[in-house]
């Protein structure tokens, strides 16, 4: 069955983010030390709750302001968003080399408030994928759980055997496979040519 779709993760496939960059931002706007921040956001675990759809935009926002006891306002969370960002120019160039019937969509773990803010986020890819842009958080689960890749093409009306997924991360590939998608596991941008090569996606 030819490609139809390529859906692809957006953190370390089309864009770098730098994580120690945004907490340093926060930290910065909010003068909490870096070190709690990293623990009361990352690793306690309230950050998956986002990905997961758990809390809406507005519970998330309070929420990641609370565990900084500051009243943290939306630009200045999308402020320190913005920060960790930078697009992987070589790999976007690829996406604009799909051959004609194959399109490309985006879905990353990621809460509501970047589904709110996508085309601010990511504006080089927001021209490119168009409404085909998806945050976890939006089916009720994070990658790599196999329901949340079923949920989002049913949501874009495109077949499991016809999407090919790329991630950084194995073991989402994994639960993409799981969910009857085609899998590919990419690090860097060779990797990613080497899929369209692989699958005959590009013109």
């Amino acid at each position: 069955m030819p490609i139809a779709l390529i859906l692809l993760d957006l953190n370390g496939v089309l864009y770098r983010y730098d994580r120690a960059a945004r907490i340093a931002r926060l930290a910065a706007l909010t003068g909490a030390p870096p070190g709690a921040i990293l623990r009361d956001i990352w690793d306690s675990g309230f950050e998956d709750q986002g990905d997961a759809g758990a809390l809406d935009a507005a519970a998330y926002l309070g929420g990641f302001g609370a565990r900084m006891a500051h009243d943290l306002s939306e630009a200045d969370w999308l402020d320190a968003q913005i920060a960790a960002l930078a697009p992987i120019e070589p790999a976007l160039a690829l996406l604009a080399r799909l051959r004609p019937g194959v399109h490309c969509a985006v879905l990353t773990n990621n809460n509501l408030l970047v589904r709110r803010h996508f085309a601010l986020l990511y504006p080089e890819l927001a021209a490119l994928v168009g409404g085909r842009a998806f945050v976890s958080a939006e089916f009720a689960a994070r990658k790599p759980d196999p329901d949340v890749y079923r949920r989002c093409l049913l949501r874009i009306g495109v077949a499991p055997g016809e999407t090919l997924f790329i991630d950084d991360s194995a073991a989402n590939v994994a639960g993409a496979r799981q969910a009857g998608l085609l899998g590919h596991h990419a690090t860097g941008v060779q990797d990613l040519e080497a899929a369209f090569a692989r699958f005959d996606v590009l013109a």
